[in-house]
């Protein structure tokens, strides 16, 4: 089974400038809440964002949330600053770092080791802190292997779409939307690539923002796309977008309850008290050990969306 690990159907930015926003982002219903220090606050205000979200990370309550605190790249002054103060203010309330913009595998090891260098320092647990690394220019795409595989602290592959559109000139304004123009998905190449490098390495993928925040109907359209492919959750920039989120990227109740079922008839019949078989019939379908393999990637995913049965499996009569 790969890339269980924390739920991230719903992504929620925060920008780090914004006390309201991290006050109000405790209350809403995301699987995980990113505190961001990078695109979404000015220069000038970035060492006040820092503060606002040591404060929002120490005082708040985020239970049941992934935390998470979005750095900036590595090509600005600010980011050795961000991980130093953030992770020394509040790492023991912290459960990843984001770094934005990642293009080599030395920049997540440089992290890692930083990571590492404070939490001996400080006596926090090494290692407990994750990374989640953003694919956002054509550098970052071409050595996404590399890039998942840089350290064990690598949980998520995220796809960075504005930045990727402009990096790679793409003649479109619409962040995540189908392009008319293209007869056919113009990210699906990409979006595998990142999922197949996930993969690999036994992370998740996240697919990116989409910046139409008041339409929800075409969100959760762009959000069908990735989830379909395998993708683990989206970021959502708009409470509005949240629900909508969590629905796409966790199975529907009817293939959950099947999951679950296929799982337990295969556990059956595959033991001695079910005859020891390894293909069999259920109902109208043949099942066997690769039915068991897809069965346990729904299972894991509604059961990690905190999904409920709604029905079970009864051995036959003898």
């Amino acid at each position: 089974m790969a890339a269980v690990g924390r739920p991230r159907r719903s992504c929620l930015a925060v920008p780090g400038s914004s006390v309201k926003m991290l006050g109000k982002a405790q209350g809403l219903p995301a699987d995980q809440v990113f505190l961001d220090l990078e695109d979404a606050v000015a220069p000038l205000a970035k060492p006040d964002a820092r503060k606002n979200i040591v404060a929002a990370l120490n005082e708040g309550d985020w239970a049941g949330k992934t935390r998470v605190v979005r750095v900036n790249d590595l090509t600005t002054p600010w980011t050795y600053r961000d991980v130093i103060e953030v992770v020394e203010g509040a790492g023991a309330n912290l459960d990843c770092i984001m770094l934005p913009k990642v293009q080599t595998a030395a920049q997540v090891q440089w992290l890692d080791l930083t990571l590492t260098q404070i939490e001996k320092t400080i006596g926090l647990e090494v290692g407990r802190i994750g990374i989640e690394a953003q694919i956002e220019n054509a550098a970052g795409l071409v050595n996404v292997d590399a890039i998942a595989a840089a350290s064990p602290r690598v949980e998520t592959i995220i796809f960075g779409p504005a930045d990727f559109m402009a990096s790679i000139n793409m003649k479109s304004m619409v962040v995540g939307g189908l392009i008319p123009e293209y007869p056919g998905d113009p990210y699906h190449y990409i979006l595998m690539r990142i999922l197949m490098a996930a993969r690999m390495h036994d992370k998740q993928a996240i697919d990116g923002p989409f910046l139409q925040i008041r339409d929800v109907d075409a969100f959760r359209e762009v959000a069908k796309r990735s989830a379909a492919l395998g993708f683990d959750g989206k970021w959502v920039l708009h409470p509005g977008q949240i629900d909508a989120a969590n629905e796409v990227y966790q199975p529907a109740q009817d293939d959950y309850d099947h999951a679950e079922l296929i799982l337990d008839a295969y556990q059956h019949y595959t033991s001695e008290a079910g005859g020891r078989l390894g293909a069999v019939m259920l109902g109208d379908e043949m099942i066997d050990e690769a039915s068991r393999k897809m069965a346990l990637v729904v299972a894991a995913k509604g059961r990690a969306a905190g999904m409920s049965r709604t029905s079970s499996f009864t051995p036959p009569a003898q």
